[in-house]
C-alpha cells in the first residue's frame, strides 16, 4: 500500500496544492464555503442579559396600547357596584337563614319578598329604556334667531314641460 503524496492530501481536503494549477470554479466555491463558515462559526446568534431588572424605574407611566386605563369615576362606580352586590348577598343570606331557622316560611310570602324587588328593577329598567327611545325618536328642536325684519315666502311653483323641444313654463300663483 502506498501513501498519497502531500499535494494529493491537500487536494482531497479542498485546499489548493502547491505547484499545481487550480480550477477557478473550485477556488471560488472554496472561498464561498469559507465565507459561509466564517459567518456561522464566528458570530453568536443570541445574547442573554443576566442583569437583574429594577423593581421601580424613574420613567413616568405611559398608557399602553389597547383598552385605556379606568378613570377615577369608573373605579369609584365599580367599587360601589361590588359593595352593593355584596350587601345584597348578605341581606338575602340573612333573610334565608332567619326563615329556615324559624321553620315558618310561607311560599307566597317568599315569592313576594324575593320577587317584588326583581320585578320593580325590571319595570324601572324598561321604563328608562322606553323613555330613552322616545327622546331619541323626537324631532330635534331648532331655534332661529333673526336680527331685523323677516319675510317668509310660501308660494308654490307649478312646472309643466311639453313638446319635442322642451319648453318649461313656471307659473307662480299670486
Amino acid at each position: 500500500m502506498q501513501l498519497p503524496e502531500p499535494y494529493q492530501q491537500q487536494a482531497q481536503a479542498g485546499q489548493p496544492a502547491p505547484g499545481r494549477p487550480t480550477d477557478p470554479v473550485k477556488e471560488q466555491a472554496r472561498q464561498i464555503a469559507a465565507a459561509v463558515d466564517a459567518v456561522y462559526v464566528e458570530k453568536a446568534t443570541f445574547h442573554r442579559d443576566e442583569t437583574p431588572l429594577p423593581i421601580t424605574g424613574s420613567a413616568a407611566p405611559v398608557p399602553q396600547p389597547g383598552r385605556p386605563p379606568m378613570s377615577q369615576g369608573a373605579t369609584d362606580a365599580s367599587v360601589l357596584m361590588l359593595a352593593g352586590g355584596a350587601s345584597t348577598a348578605m341581606v338575602g343570606g340573612a333573610a334565608a337563614t332567619v326563615m329556615y331557622v324559624s321553620q315558618y316560611a310561607d311560599l307566597a310570602v317568599c315569592a313576594v319578598v324575593f320577587g317584588a324587588p326583581a320585578a320593580l328593577v325590571l319595570a324601572i329598567g324598561r321604563l328608562v329604556g322606553r323613555a330613552k327611545a322616545t327622546i331619541e325618536a323626537a324631532p330635534a328642536t331648532h331655534h332661529h334667531h333673526y336680527n331685523g325684519d323677516v319675510r317668509q315666502d310660501q308660494r308654490s311653483i307649478t312646472t309643466t314641460t311639453r313638446g319635442v323641444i322642451a319648453n318649461t313654463r313656471n307659473q307662480t300663483p299670486n
